[in-house]
This record gives structure tokens, sequence and C-alpha cells, in this order.
């Protein structure tokens, strides 16, 4: 895997030529949640965008692959509206600067692995939640095999990719070392994590 750098400026020159992969940690809205998340939210994607474009002084975006989609077009914009409006925003933003939304995940791989985690969820015993964490598990290596394979394919030498995948995930994608990697690392990414690490706290104290 490519080394990470949290680089802000990057001069263009240094990465001409190169495959470059700008990674936005994708962080949800939650339905009906406190104010204090949703305005954290707000700011962190505010954040998210002013520093995706910064980074793009070292190449524009033309490529975007985005977690949960498998879909082009109108049905993956929709998909999307359901899922993470401020993520939506920032993707049809740079569509209409000419990149393009490639759909990063595979249907016969991904429904089977979001129904796996959805068992989990209501497993009640040692036994059977094993059970379940090795299908579950299987699937998303698979999961995260078919999504590097298919950034490897879709970026060619010189471009620009953007990708929006939750940070547990992306850390272990295995992608090509000749891939650029860039994070990109809002101030308010901190908060967010602490917010859901104090609501934790309150139900298991």
């Amino acid at each position: 895997m490519a080394e990470l750098g949290k680089i802000e400026r990057p001069a263009a020159e240094e990465f001409a030529g190169k495959r470059k992969l700008y990674c936005v940690p994708n962080i949800y809205p939650l339905k009906d949640a406190p104010d204090d998340y949703s305005g954290l939210v707000n700011k962190y994607w505010d954040e998210a965008v002013q520093q995706t474009e910064r980074l793009e002084a070292a190449g524009k975006i033309r490529k975007i692959f985005c977690e949960s989609i498998s879909v082009r077009g109108d049905e993956a914009y929709e998909a999307l509206s359901g899922i993470n409006e401020r993520a939506l925003q920032l993707i049809r933003k740079k569509v209409e600067e000419g990149a393009e939304l490639i759909p990063l995940e595979k249907e016969e791989i991904f429904n089977p692995f979001l129904d796996w985690a959805n068992c989990l969820s209501v497993v009640r015993t040692k036994e059977v939640f094993s059970k379940v964490f090795e299908f579950y598990a299987g699937l998303g290596s698979k999961r995260l095999q078919y999504a590097a394979g298919l950034i490897d394919e879709n970026l060619p030498g010189g471009e620009a990719g953007l990708l929006i995948m939750r940070d547990e995930d992306r850390v272990q994608l295995q992608l090509k070392a000749d891939i650029e990697v860039f994070l990109v690392t809002p101030p308010s990414y901190d908060d967010v994590m602490r917010w859901f690490r104090d609501k934790a706290k309150e139900y298991h104290p």
C-alpha cells in the first residue's frame, strides 16, 4: 500500500504522471440526530470539501469511488440521497467539474455482506455469533479485494481519484504501491469520533 500522508498543499510537479487517490472518511448523518451531532457532521463535510479542493493542486479529480454504491447515474444519486446527502453534494460538484462516479460495490458481494451485518446485530449466543461473524468477515474481505481491484483498473497513470469510505475499511484496502494516497483529515473528524465515544460511555459507563 502506498505511504499515507496528511498533505494540505501538495506540489503539483512532484506528483505529475502519478496515480493519486484522495481519501475522505465517510461520516454519515443520523436520522433524528441531536443538533450537536448534525452540526458536527455539517462542519466536517464543509472542511472535507475545502481540503479536497486544496489537494486538487496535485491533480483534478477524474474518478470518484464511493462505498455502498453499486449502480450508476441517477440510480446512484438516488441511493446516495437516502444514505448521505452531504457526500452526495460533494460528488455532484465533482461530477459537474468533469469527474466520473464509478460504482465501488459489487451487488453479489455487498448485499449478502449487509445481510450478515444485520444478523450480527440480533444474535444472542456466542456460538451463533461466531458462525455468523465468519461469513460476515469472509464477505468483508472479498468486498475490500474487489474495491482495491476496481480502483486499480479505473485509475490510470497521471489521474486523481476520490475515495469516500469509512476509515476503518479504507485502512484495510490493499492498494497498488504506485498509487499515491492522500488523507483528507478535517479537524472536526476527531470531534465526531469523540461524540460517538461520549455516547458509548453514556450507555456503557
